[in-house]
């Protein structure tokens, strides 16, 4: 049976990542900072706390769980909310720590990076590629920390690819979103393209389902990886229902002279993660729970 450890276990994405991977009858070791109270713990996972900045309690804990595969999602997610030096510190240097204990333990590695590598959904002028859709080959360009420590992990979880000669796989995620989230539906209804103020990410998304069935394919021994890739990972369409080229040039006031969008129809282009992982979005909006059911 393989053995899972999954850091950043407390967070949405983390928590819902475990529960499938306990639920398909997996060993699973959960990394968080803090441990969960006693009551709040399944049975069948074994969880650990440790300072992922410190690679001491990093290694530890990686060689004493022996993990076929290491999922790291833990980071911290919002530049805005935090001093950028921390966000970026925590983010690369937690980074670093776990890609080179988990290569140094021969596991596969998956782990969460993101559509703001490319630098448009945190930067202070708004703007947009040169083209769209956007693909792994456009340009990342990111102004913001959390931007810049996701193009960073990337380089650095492909240094340890190379180093330990392990498979390793960056996701390049939209917004998740979970069942029973309903601002995806209120962003919706209030949308009027006239006062609307631009997306970085052009109103696009991914259900946590669709991101748990990425980090199962990333990770499958069966899965072809050689070395490092990135891919995206996002919802087939917008979320807003509407033609995506048209929003977009209502909105910013221009669409680019290389726009091949048909619909509503996302801005980001998964065709690599269905060539290289199988994967394509299985979930939509329109279809999305309204509790959170798993």
């Amino acid at each position: 049976m393989d053995t899972v450890l999954v850091t950043g276990s407390a967070g949405g994405v983390g928590a819902w990542t475990v529960d499938a991977f306990a639920d398909a009858g997996r060993e699973v070791v959960a990394v968080d900072r803090e441990a969960p109270p006693t009551d709040e713990r399944r049975d069948d996972v074994d969880y650990r706390a440790a300072d992922l900045t410190d690679y001491g309690e990093t290694r530890q804990v990686i060689d004493a769980a022996a993990p076929d595969a290491v999922v790291h999602l833990a980071a911290i997610p919002h530049p805005e909310d935090h001093a950028g030096s921390r966000v970026f510190a925590n983010n690369v240097e937690s980074a670093y720590n776990v890609f080179d204990a988990a290569g140094a333990a021969g596991a596969r590695i998956a782990w969460a990076s993101s559509e703001s590598c490319y630098g448009t959904v945190f930067a202070a002028d708004d703007w947009l590629p040169d083209r769209l859709p956007i693909d792994e080959a456009t340009p990342t360009e990111p102004e913001d920390p959390y931007g810049l420590s996701k193009v960073v992990g990337e380089e650095i979880v492909a240094s340890a690819a190379r180093k330990h000669g392990v498979s390793a796989v960056s996701l390049r995620l939209s917004w998740v979103t979970f069942p029973g989230d309903e601002r995806r539906r209120e962003a919706r209804e209030t949308f009027d393209p006239a006062t609307a103020e631009p997306s970085g990410n052009c109103w696009s998304s991914v259900d946590v389902r669709d991101v748990v069935a990425a980090i199962e394919a990333a990770i499958d021994p069966e899965t072809e990886v050689d070395g490092h890739e990135a891919v995206l990972i996002v919802a087939a369409e917008n979320f807003l229902g509407r033609d995506t080229a048209a929003t977009i040039e209502a909105v910013h006031g221009e669409l680019l002279p290389e726009c091949d969008l048909d619909g509503d129809e996302s801005v980001f282009d998964c065709s690599k993660a269905e060539r290289l992982l199988g994967w394509e979005p299985a979930h939509s909006w329109r279809d999305a729970p309204a509790s959170d059911e798993r």
